[in-house]
């Protein structure tokens, strides 16, 4: 095994970024914006998640987690005191807008009509205000990042805020001496928008959640492949809305302060 690495190596608890640990600082925090004068004239306390993305389309791979993200986003807002209404209020006004508007995302490019978009996300403020006392809309995007990990025994890979080691997937226990390291894998972090009644945006920041790609001990070389699992570390989930929601809800030991 001279030229292996131990799998059991690269797999040790990663106690620095535990969400029930102090996490060290780390510089790749995302600058958050916050608006505060906007929020202390109107206050945000009751908002609703909105259903489809701020900007393109997640991944397809990214978006099967969507759900599972949003209902986390959920618990902890309701968690920190805001009135969380359902969902699919947000969903059936939207499905109304678009049969008025049009589709302001282009489902082959990607690409969104900002007109369009505006216009629809208008009309579903406007009719969201005839039942539900909203203050903002929220939106939950699973954004994709490159990534490469270091060095030394640990390979740690750190963006948004949080530090990952690499996960193994197939059949050997260990990663080739020779692996370059320098390659660039995938990793999914969540990307947070709050506009408020008036649509003006109050809020945005980003928070790394977990990578997507894990190496593949099949090949001899070392190749990052898709991970089977997406985004089912609920720790990880959990220190990435944390991230990405602070300081709007503050984050205890929020790694973007120097000690």
């Amino acid at each position: 095994m001279k030229n292996r690495i131990i799998l059991s190596l690269l797999l040790l608890p990663l106690l620095l970024v535990a969400c029930s640990s102090a996490p060290s600082y780390n510089a790749t925090v995302f600058q958050y914006d916050l608006q505060q004068e906007l929020i202390a004239d109107k206050p945000v306390e009751t908002v609703v998640l909105a259903s489809i993305n701020l900007g393109g389309p997640s991944r397809g791979y990214l978006e099967d987690s969507s759900a599972k993200i949003d209902k986390a986003v959920t618990s902890y807002l309701r968690e920190n005191g805001y009135n969380v209404i359902s969902q699919r209020r947000f969903q059936q006004q939207w499905k109304s807008a678009v049969r008025a508007y049009g589709n302001p995302i282009d489902p082959t490019t990607g690409r969104v009509n900002q007109k369009t978009f505006t216009l629809c996300l208008m009309q579903v403020r406007d009719e969201l205000k005839k039942t539900d006392q909203v203050d903002a809309i929220v939106f939950t995007d699973i954004i994709e990042r490159d990534i490469t990990f270091s060095g030394g025994l640990k390979h740690l890979a750190r963006w948004d805020g949080v530090s990952r080691k690499p996960s193994l997937q197939g059949p050997g226990d260990g990663v080739s001496t020779d692996f370059d390291w320098n390659r660039t894998a995938k990793a999914a972090s969540i990307w947070v928008s709050v506009y408020n009644e008036d649509l003006q945006r109050v809020f945005t920041s980003i928070g790394g959640m977990d990578t997507t790609e894990a190496i593949d001990t099949r090949s001899s070389s070392g190749e990052f492949v898709r991970r089977r699992s997406i985004l089912d570390n609920d720790n990880h989930v959990r220190e990435g809305i944390e991230l990405a929601f602070h300081p709007l809800i503050k984050m205890k030991n929020y790694p973007g302060d120097k000690k």
